[in-house]
């Protein structure tokens, strides 16, 4: 592949520390040859069915409650193409597929640009799943959360953080409606390199790691964490029920949110109004009794960078309205 724009010759000449007549002409990334990094990416694709449409999905795919989450659900395995796959649900109408794919890179550009490619996939077979049962999903309203569990980093310590920093936002490295091609893979990597180089950093990522125990980051785009002493560090079923409770009461908000800008009193069962979601709030904003430091650092990030909290006060006060309506 020969790159032409004199920016991004620039800088493969900055990343890799080469004068332009190494590298242009026929140019290869070499993406065969350097290091690989592990990670296990937990895939979050949530969708609100109401509390009729969670008791039927709930009962045709043979759930049973679920341990350890931070509010009573039901869960249960279901097969899915690419990996391990749990599917939640909670009573008042929200339902969470859970995917698990260990998966390598040689740069967190073809990260982004798997995640980017896959995210649809991963939407439609959801939809599909979920249609099956509950006709009427409006696939729209579906999204993928991503999380990254970093088993085994490639990079040089000194770009292990920033590195982090960008798989926390991966969307930054690539083009927003830009084919993705080999050449967008490969400007992608150009931004990469830059960005490392540069320390990245960015105002809407909140860090939740601990020096010398771990390292972790939170954005809108996504979360990541590496677990540098295992033993001392948060365990993945820590961060995985985190968004789990997260994503859950994202979906329940939202669509409150939805009904009240189509001028609409929202509707939800009487078990799950706003009183149920005033002890979910607490629940999410209270520490626990042994709830340790990193945990609680954990949960404040992931919390405030989701902007959760905002719909979930509107959702508490619409609902409470309501009810004395």
């Amino acid at each position: 592949m020969a790159v032409t724009d004199p920016i991004y010759r620039q800088l493969y000449c900055l990343a890799y520390d080469a004068k332009p007549h190494d590298l242009f002409g026929e140019l290869t990334t070499g993406a065969e040859d350097r290091p690989h990094f592990s990670v296990r990416s937990h895939k979050f694709v949530p969708a609100f069915v109401g509390a009729e449409g969670a008791a039927l999905l709930r009962d045709s795919a043979g759930c049973e409650p679920a341990a350890e989450q931070w509010y009573p659900c039901h869960s249960t395995p279901v097969e899915h193409p690419e990996g391990g796959c749990t599917l939640y649900v909670w009573p008042c109408g929200s339902v969470v597929f859970h995917l698990v794919e260990a998966v390598e890179f040689s740069t967190i550009a073809a990260l982004a640009a798997w995640r980017k490619v896959s995210y649809g996939d991963n939407i439609r077979w959801a939809a599909d799943l979920v249609s099956r049962v509950v006709p009427g999903l409006d696939e729209s309203t579906l999204y993928v959360f991503g999380a990254h569990w970093l088993a085994e980093p490639a990079w040089p310590i000194e770009l292990i953080e920033p590195a982090l920093r960008i798989m926390a936002t991966p969307s930054v490295l690539l083009h927003r409606d830009r084919p993705m091609d080999d050449e967008h893979l490969a400007h992608a990597e150009l931004i990469e390199q830059s960005l490392l180089s540069e320390g990245y950093d960015h105002g809407g990522i909140e860090s939740f790691g601990v020096r010398g125990i771990s390292s972790g980051y939170a954005s809108w785009s996504g979360v990541v964490y590496h677990p540098v002493a295992a033993e001392r560090s948060l365990t993945e079923s820590e961060l995985v029920a985190c968004e789990l409770a997260v994503q859950s009461m994202w979906a329940f908000t939202d669509a409150i949110t939805r009904q009240i800008e189509q001028g609409k009193d929202p509707e939800v069962s009487p078990e799950h109004g706003w009183r149920y979601l005033r002890g979910v709030r607490s629940r999410l904003t209270t520490s626990r009794p042994r709830e340790t430091g990193q945990h609680q650092a954990m949960r404040r990030a992931i919390l405030r960078t989701s902007d959760l909290l905002p719909d979930l006060e509107q959702a508490i006060e619409t609902l409470r309205e309501s009810d004395r309506g």
